[in-house]
């Protein structure tokens, strides 16, 4: 058999398989439909507008921990969650309920408790994935398991699909297009949500510990700008103009500045309309802050504070334990290394910002490597990320950039041709950038303009002149420093895992 001929066949296969799992549903489909029929003909409701609790699964397993075998507490409660296993048998039917955050407990349906028509009703319309109340008293079972021996119960919400199957892994597939799913039926899916609300919320105390505003700055933008990417575009039919949907917050919370919010931050959602891969998503939560008097030096130790209090906060230390098992060290001071240093050590050659662009040029071509208008500052970029990116283990800041890929940024107090630029490699992949941030007017407006250039040339992520922020800065902006981290990125650090599993609904095709 050929190699095309196998792929066909297991094209095939999956095929049939996919088909046969659809046809499946679609009858299960049609039998739990026609439960609901009954269950609304008994006079019940197939989705009531809510249901008596009195407690959570979470708050009775804590109130009741390692009761002996067949006790009785005489706790009266009233609870619901989601059926994810059941067994009914003559007299006497179980039924595993698990809340949100993954909590179970066992309901114990007995004859003697709920009478011959309750039981009879449980067997005939009860099913995996349901919602369902049950109220009786907390009990340890004959084999120790925590439960509810229920008097009273009753469907809270009626699940017209089954739950898939909760004892095989689900596919990448299923889980990131199908995150309610994924929720429901992983503990990791759960938690990563769970790390996540904890990583932010530390984001959020670490900014406050340091006399920092959250602000929120516009998403629709006239022009886009802040970062070299190329944008969504939309059209206002209020306005009748051309938006876009914004690739950084940038430009607007530098403006925050002018107007004297001297320490300001923002988290939202950014887009850049651009290729999607394990560490990029086309949509992107983002962080974005701004100091007065500050400079990239500052920054790049609030940054380190930043990500060392989040996984204090979200993993309980600086070890992180990745999703494989891998133990990653996020303590004590990170190593700072310069772009030029460092690229010159690798290549054993000496690169500065001096270095002729033929020279690069025919560097990169020995490499096989190729750079669309090429400048000195893309390839000494793609120089660096061959020579010494794949080396970087521990977390390292990479200080002081070329000046034409950083528009936005002071050019650095002492070296010419560099710009006061960091970007934070953490895990192998850039987590955070940080700059002195460029508040001259005027060569800010002749940065614009050779950004201008670029972009009559042909290049799509050059950024824009701006009239309105040029105006700001005229105004007068204080020295200032700056910084951007990515929320999934973050979380990717934190865990091990790829971005499409740190965004709860991620874009997908």
């Amino acid at each position: 058999m050929t190699e095309n001929t196998s792929q066909a066949v297991e094209i095939e296969q999956r095929d049939a398989a996919a088909a046969a799992a659809a046809q499946e549903i679609s009858e299960q489909k049609a039998v739990r439909l026609a439960k609901r029929e009954r269950l609304i003909a008994s006079g019940a409701e197939a989705y009531p507008v809510g249901v008596p609790i009195t407690t959570t699964i979470p708050a009775v397993r804590a109130r009741h921990p390692g009761l002996e075998l067949d006790t009785r507490t005489g706790d009266i409660v009233g609870l619901a969650g989601r059926i994810v296993h059941l067994r009914n048998t003559g007299k006497l039917c179980f039924a595993s309920l698990q809340s949100g955050d993954g909590s179970r407990i066992q309901a114990m349906v007995s004859l003697a408790e709920v009478g011959e028509g309750s039981l009879e009703l449980w067997k005939d319309l009860v099913d995996l994935g349901d919602h369902l109340f049950v109220s009786g008293e907390v009990i340890s079972s004959r084999r120790g398991e925590l439960s509810v021996m229920v008097t009273e119960w009753k469907i809270a919400a009626k699940a017209i699909r089954p739950l898939p199957n909760l004892h095989a892994e689900l596919s990448e597939e299923t889980r990131v297009r199908s995150r309610y799913l994924d929720l429901i039926v992983r503990e990791g899916a759960r938690e990563m949500v769970r790390a996540r609300a904890k990583a932010v919320a530390s984001l959020r105390s670490t900014f406050s510990a340091h006399d920092y505003i959250e602000v929120e700055t516009p998403m629709l933008q006239v022009i886009h700008g802040g970062a070299s990417a190329r944008p969504f575009s939309t059209h206002s039919n209020a306005f009748d103009t051309e938006l876009f949907l914004r690739i950084a917050p940038e430009l607007f919370l530098k403006r925050a500045v002018v107007g004297g919010i001297d320490r300001v931050f923002e988290i939202n959602r950014n887009f850049r309309n651009e290729g999607a891969d394990s560490t990029h998503s086309p949509e992107f939560a983002m962080l974005e802050a701004y100091q007065s008097y500050g400079d990239y030096e500052q920054m790049a130790s609030l940054t380190q504070e930043m990500v060392q209090n989040a996984a204090q906060d979200a993993a309980g230390s600086h070890v992180v334990t990745w999703a494989d098992g891998t133990e990653y060290d996020l303590g004590g001071e990170w190593q700072r290394i310069g772009m030029y240093a460092s690229l010159s050590a690798a290549a054993g050659s000496d690169i500065t910002p001096e270095t002729p662009l033929d020279e690069l040029l025919s560097h990169a071509a020995r490499l096989g490597i190729e750079v669309h208008l090429p400048t000195h500052g893309k390839l000494v970029e793609e120089l660096w990320e061959y020579y010494v990116k794949p080396s970087l283990d521990r977390p390292t800041f990479v200080f002081d950039f070329p000046v034409d890929t950083s528009p936005l940024v002071r050019a650095h107090r002492e070296i010419p041709g560099v710009v006061e630029k960091w970007d934070l490699y953490i895990r192998g992949f850039e987590l955070a950038t940080g700059y002195s941030e460029l508040v001259d007017p005027v060569v800010q407006r002749e940065r614009f303009m050779s950004q201008a250039t670029l972009a009559a040339g042909g290049d799509v992520e050059a950024m824009r002149l701006d009239e309105e922020f040029l105006r700001a800065l005229e105004h007068g902006m204080p020295p200032t420093g700056g910084m951007g981290m990515g929320i999934d990125r973050l979380m990717m650090a934190l865990t091990g895992l790829g971005i499409r599993e740190t965004i709860l609904f991620p874009l997908v095709k």
